[in-house]
């Protein structure tokens, strides 16, 4: 499992005075990009070939509150990967300073073509990477169906 701490800011709270939704979405996509960067991801790379990761979805679960000057440590586990690396899944926890799990969430992904602007398999020197990045309890090889296992389509606004 890798981790990251936090520690809540002025800027991540919300009306209600606790952890913002959009402040879980930050802290995940920094801890990602902290995990990516760990494991010979990194922007110079991914650069190189022409690549960057983007979000399907991110499903949260909220179990407790969190409050400003409180940290958090937000854990990532890969849950799946596709056999050509296209595709990958992870799940985030995050925990307060007692180790309560206050919060979940199941994020699906892949990896972009900048220049053709269509979702692109991993280049073979970063799928060997992958492979090895430490997998989560029930560990999936990712296909394109499960990419629309929640049954959601694009439907168009008729103008």
């Amino acid at each position: 499992m890798y981790t990251k701490q936090f520690e809540i800011r002025w800027s991540d709270v919300d009306a209600n005075a606790h952890l913002a939704n959009s402040a879980y979405t930050n802290f995940m996509s920094h801890t990602r990009m902290a995990f990516f960067i760990e494991k010979g991801f990194s922007m110079k790379s991914l650069r190189e070939y022409n690549i960057s990761p983007v979000v399907f979805y991110e499903h949260m679960y909220y179990f407790k509150e969190a409050f400003l000057g409180q940290p958090i440590t937000v854990s990532l586990e890969v849950s799946g990967l596709s056999e050509d690396g296209m595709f990958f899944k992870f799940d985030h926890n995050f925990y307060n300073s007692k180790g309560e799990n206050i919060a979940h969430c199941e994020m699906l992904g892949a990896w972009i073509d900048f220049k053709a602007r269509k979702l692109t398999v991993l280049p073979k020197a970063l799928l060997v990477i992958a492979e090895a990045f430490p997998k989560a309890e029930g560990y999936k090889v990712l296909t394109k169906e499960d990419t629309r296992e929640k049954g959601k389509t694009p439907k168009n606004l008729v103008l």
